[in-house]
């Protein structure tokens, strides 16, 4: 009764730790069972990347045709171009070029900025990739406040990083949701106005680059998904390896845990000159064998210990009866 007592916490920890070890996965952003926010907040952004990988194959061929369409639907650095250089030839006018743009670009920016409210460091480290952008930018924050954050939402699309990263450490330190859409929509005008500029200086030209690259569209989606895909499949495969690493410490952890709470009995040695115990336990048909280095070992395991004599015999009989 005794052993079944005591085995039964160290049951119930271990079912905790399973329980534990399926939510606390480094793929996902929260810790322990999620709510309802982190799973709208979640869904969300994994929408928002299913949404770009199903208009990938159309990207080529809606730059040459429909430009303002394509500028509307993901915010695309071509399409932003194309548009407003078919403005210049009489099709469209830069006020729509821009409004498709500020669309385009920021409709899924709040979900990020959501996403590091709710989530905070996990999502940083999460977005930062290999080489921790995100804690860099955390320092910052952290030494200047709003004389980064600021700054950094207005420059996000012209920075050589991804957006997300900004707008996740903006959304864990605090800014406030107006502020965040207010400064972002001057970045996306800043960023969205140089392209157009550029679009409509070159004018004929780039029309003319739009719809061969529309002609030739099919190839070249397809090497754009080639190349993504490879580039995804090794993120994921890094990414498994690093939780198994982690699952395998945190098994080990448990493991050296429940060694530790073995009952102090089991490990006491045999007193000196103590013969092997082998008296079988009738209620529970186990052996107790003292622990390796005892002197009832080193006993045993000499020739005159393996030799049975009739005192050994009659005393083994009698703890048996």
């Amino acid at each position: 009764m005794d052993e079944d007592a005591a085995a039964e916490p160290v049951k119930v920890a271990a079912d905790g730790g399973r329980q534990q070890q399926a939510f606390d996965d480094p793929r996902i952003p929260w810790t322990g069972k999620p709510g309802r926010a982190d799973i709208l907040c979640w869904a969300g952004i994994m929408l928002s990347g299913i949404f770009y990988w199903v208009i990938l194959p159309f990207r080529a061929s809606l730059v040459g045709t429909h430009p303002v369409f394509l500028v509307l639907l993901n915010g695309s650095t071509e399409g932003i171009v194309a548009a407003a250089a078919f403005a210049r030839i009489g099709h469209g006018t830069l006020i729509v070029v821009l409004l498709a743009a500020l669309v385009g670009i920021m409709k899924f920016d709040p979900l990020f900025w959501w996403a590091g409210r709710l989530w905070g460091e996990r999502v940083i480290a999460l977005f930062g990739g290999r080489r921790n952008r995100g804690a860099k930018y955390m320092a910052h924050v952290q030494r200047w406040g709003r004389k980064f954050t600021w700054p950094a939402v207005v420059a996000s699309n012209f920075l050589p990083i991804p957006s997300a990263i900004i707008y996740v450490i903006v959304g864990w330190a605090g800014m406030r949701l107006v502020t965040f859409l207010i400064l972002d929509a001057i970045g996306v005008l800043l960023w969205a106005g140089m392209l157009a500029g550029l679009g409509y200086a070159l004018g004929h030209h780039a029309v003319v680059v739009a719809q061969t690259i529309s002609h030739y569209g099919l190839w070249i989606s397809i090497g754009l998904i080639v190349v993504i895909v490879f580039f995804q499949v090794r993120s994921q495969r890094h990414m498994m390896r690093t939780a198994s690493e982690a699952r395998a410490a945190q098994q080990a952890g448990v493991a050296q845990q429940a060694g530790a709470g073995v009952p102090a009995e089991a490990n006491v040695p045999a007193a000196e000159g103590q013969q092997l115990d082998l008296r079988t336990t009738r209620r529970q048909g186990t052996v107790r064998v003292p622990r390796a280095g005892s002197p009832a070992i080193a006993a045993s395991s000499s020739p005159a210990a393996t030799r049975p004599t009739s005192s050994r015999c009659m005393s083994m009989l009698v703890s048996e009866g």
